[in-house]
């Protein structure tokens, strides 16, 4: 099994630090507004992650974080009128309902930032012990960058000022150098403070997760993942406060997805195109959303165009309908077919390519079918594997009656279309898939004289009253 290590620029046979074991993190949602479709692409893919390290037969334990406290959180609950406090915490109720609407397990430990205070004070007590940290008389601490030598090695870039060209660094007098970063922000009127050795004040974001890690896991884990938009500057000012406390290699393996574009370009609220995660939900079956989020590699950004989410839909109602016509030929869908599992560990050995084991998928529902048509009874056990090992990306969890059910509530299509006709073009589709022309011909000029059109796509066909 390889996994591609951000650090590296490689694919790396995966050796976990401890054997059958691996301790994998996962940053979380900053909780200054509702989840949006990126926060439910990455809780995705490090589910996913989770999820087939432990079909490898390891001992995983996967922790996620909620930042709940931040310039962002602050700023948010002063426009709402909210304490910070009550403001976060609202958020993330109202982020755990959606998650849960859209079917992503939650992590074996949940971490939030403002319950581990007590372990980022001790952290950056001890990078100021070190001489890699050092407290301010306006009562912050900053994280001295000149003091870590391979600064820069995850994102690949050793230039300081080329590197910090691309963020807003603040200005304050009391640096000692302008890239240097918060460890611990002095209080300010009006915003959450906890009492510290330098004074009042909040922890910086950078040192939440590095503190956060290391009360879960020790000094060292398998895993760190995020967003690409992560690695600079948030994981290289972990790795360097992290590394600079312990003298060790923090991550073995870092991993990043991709990020989420609309119709070309960046997702972002300044530009009015963030599509938030519950409204895709209302119009959308959450298999639906997560076929189309998996559709290219993780490491590659999501293009999200007008066609994106309903192709989906499509090609996985037609997956769904084979799988009732099963279900409907021959009772309950069980068995095993060992290929179409092997071939699926295959795609995602290759560093969890679930874009390449769902492209198999087309081929699979094809013979499914024609087995089927066939009346060959091995068309249930490759349907139940299909099933079984294919849950494991988050699709194929609902029956076959719950899902169809559930895209014709959401559609609102064919509302109209007798059922007499629904079944007489379904039958037709079917006789198409097994090439019975004549079967599929006699069917659409049957429907024509009904007043019914049928129009075929590649992997689905509508039903029009002419």
């Amino acid at each position: 099994m390889r996994i591609y290590n951000t650090l590296t620029r490689t694919k790396e046979e995966f050796v976990p630090l401890e054997p059958g074991k691996v301790k994998m993190y996962a940053c979380g949602i900053t909780v200054s507004g509702e989840a949006h479709i990126g926060h439910g692409f990455q809780a995705l893919i490090y589910d996913i992650m989770r999820k087939y390290l432990i079909k490898k037969g390891y001992e995983v334990t996967y922790a996620r974080n909620y930042t709940d406290i931040d310039d962002k959180i602050i700023a948010a609950s002063a426009l709402a009128g909210i304490p910070a406090g009550e403001y976060a915490e609202m958020m993330i109720k109202d982020i755990d309902r959606v998650m849960r609407a859209f079917d992503v397990d939650d992590p074996d430990i949940w971490l939030k930032a403002t319950e581990n205070i007590d372990n980022i004070i001790d952290f950056i007590q001890g990078l100021i012990d070190s001489g890699h940290a050092y407290p301010t008389p306006g009562g912050d601490v900053y994280f001295d960058e000149s003091s870590f030598a391979d600064y820069g090695k995850l994102s690949h870039n050793t230039n300081a000022e080329e590197m910090f060209e691309s963020v807003r660094i603040q200005n304050d007098e009391e640096k000692r150098n302008p890239q240097d970063f918060a460890l611990w922000k002095s209080a300010k009127e009006g915003e959450p403070w906890w009492p510290s050795p330098w004074g009042d004040g909040r922890p910086g974001w950078h040192i939440e997760c590095s503190a956060m890690n290391r009360a879960a896991f020790g000094e060292q884990i398998d895993i760190h993942g995020g967003g690409r938009d992560l690695i600079f500057p948030h994981h290289e000012n972990e790795i360097a406060q992290t590394e600079a406390l312990t003298g060790k290699e923090f991550v073995k393996y870092w991993t990043h997805n991709g990020l989420i574009k609309v119709n070309g370009q960046k997702m972002s609220k300044s530009l009015g195109n963030s599509l938030l995660l519950d409204d895709l939900l209302k119009k959308y079956t959450n298999e639906a959303i997560k076929l189309a989020l998996l559709s290219g590699n993780y490491r590659s950004d999501v293009n999200i165009t007008d066609e994106l989410f309903p192709e989906a839909e499509k090609h996985l109602t037609e997956f769904y309908r084979t799988l009732d016509a099963v279900e409907t030929a021959y009772g309950k869908i069980e068995g095993e077919n060992k290929e179409i599992d092997a071939r699926f560990d295959e795609c995602m050995d290759d560093d969890f390519n679930a874009a390449l084991a769902l492209s198999d998928l087309f081929s699979v529902f094809r013979n499914i079918n024609r087995k089927l048509q066939a009346g060959d009874k091995s068309c249930v056990a490759d349907a139940a594997q299909v099933i079984k090992t294919y849950s494991l990306l988050g699709i194929f969890r609902k029956s076959p009656g719950d899902y169809l059910a559930e895209v014709k509530d959401k559609s609102g299509d064919e509302g109209d279309i007798p059922e007499e006709i629904k079944k007489l073009a379904e039958k037709r589709w079917q006789a198409k898939l097994s090439r019975d022309w004549g079967t599929a011909d006699a069917i659409r000029a049957e429907l024509d004289a009904k007043g019914y059109a049928v129009k075929d796509g590649k992997t689905d066909y509508e039903i029009t009253k002419k």
